[in-house]
């Protein structure tokens, strides 16, 4: 079950990445699973948002995610300083 204070750790911690590179893991169901990994850009109330470099067209993207994403570990966000995951500090 999801706490509140769950939620807002997670932001608390999100908000810690910004400016840090991580890798984003995605479950797009039925055994799609997509990893990137970019550089935290902002991070709002209810989503964050991760930009992504392409090197073979040198343009850049940015996705945002939505925290219960990561909570309901659709979305996994793994800092690459340390290969931490996020998810997993708030235990």
């Amino acid at each position: 079950m999801i706490r509140k204070n769950d939620l807002s750790k997670l932001k608390e911690d999100i908000g810690f990445c910004i400016g840090q590179s991580v890798r984003i893991t995605t479950n797009k169901g039925k055994k799609k699973v997509l990893t990137k990994e970019g550089v935290v850009e902002s991070a709002y109330p209810n989503i964050f948002t991760v930009k992504f470099e392409d090197e073979q067209s040198s343009t850049s993207r940015r996705i945002a995610y939505s925290y219960t994403d990561v909570l309901t570990n659709t979305v996994e966000v793994i800092r690459c300083s340390d290969n931490s995951n996020i998810q997993n500090l708030l235990n």
